[in-house]
């Protein structure tokens, strides 16, 4: 839980920020925090991956082909899904909703509440950094989406009042049930030895959102997300 509670507190703090402060960020500061962010998500997600995949060379030949494999039918399965339009959807109805917002007038409490909530419920790194958290104890891909939660809260509250900080509560709650879920699978998978498939690949998607962050490929990451279900039984099949 160490990770939510981490984005619950980036949330908070970009509230309280963003009442406090009159003036928006300026764009030196917007670039830096872009860059730390990007940073901070390809560090973490490469390291994960690193971290479960190991052994012989011809034994991490067959991780990687795993995780490129489920990666392949995860992708499908959330094409059929049709998970990325769902969010590209949540995405669409939170731009609505800000742009209905008057020029020097506040939101309502409750746009802010669900837009805010919205978002950071839509997020693939919501499920892609709990994940690890519930399996390995490894929360450290979520200091991104708490810098991204953080930054888009101060924006939230300028715009809609301080009903967009009480989004913490869906998020922890959100958040916390993927966490307790994985740490309750943890150690029959860990018997299995079934977690290095799931963390490696959650690893790389993490990755892609550096990419994303940097602008330098779009992913359907949405998409992906089957495939953290798709590894552990790709590799309790290929054994």
């Amino acid at each position: 839980m160490v990770g939510t509670i981490l984005n619950a507190a980036g949330i908070v703090i970009g509230g309280i920020a963003g009442l406090t402060r009159k003036t928006p960020i300026e764009a030196s500061s917007q670039s830096a925090l872009k860059l730390a962010m990007g940073g901070f998500t390809f560090f973490f997600g490469l390291k994960l991956t690193w971290m479960s995949v190991n052994g012989s060379f011809p034994l991490i030949l067959k991780q990687l082909a795993i995780v490129i494999l489920a990666l392949t039918l995860g992708r499908l399965t959330g094409r059929l899904l049709r998970l990325q339009k769902m969010s590209n959807a949540v995405g669409q109805f939170a731009t609505r909703r800000i742009a209905a917002v008057p020029s020097g007038k506040t939101g309502s409490f409750n746009d802010g509440f669900i837009v805010a909530s919205a978002l950071y419920l839509a997020g693939p790194l919501a499920v892609l950094g709990t994940v690890p958290d519930g399996l390995i104890d490894y929360p450290l891909a979520l200091i991104t989406k708490a810098m991204m939660d953080g930054l888009a809260t101060m924006f939230f509250v300028q715009t809609f009042g301080w009903g967009a900080i009480l989004a913490v509560l869906p998020v922890v709650a959100y958040q916390g049930t993927w966490t307790l879920l994985a740490r309750g699978l943890a150690p029959g998978l860990r018997d299995l030895g079934l977690i290095d498939p799931i963390n490696a690949t959650a690893g790389l998607l993490i990755f892609c959102t550096a990419l994303i962050i940097f602008e330098v490929k779009k992913f359907e990451l949405a998409d992906y997300l089957p495939s953290l279900a798709w590894a552990p039984f790709i590799a309790w099949l290929w054994r």
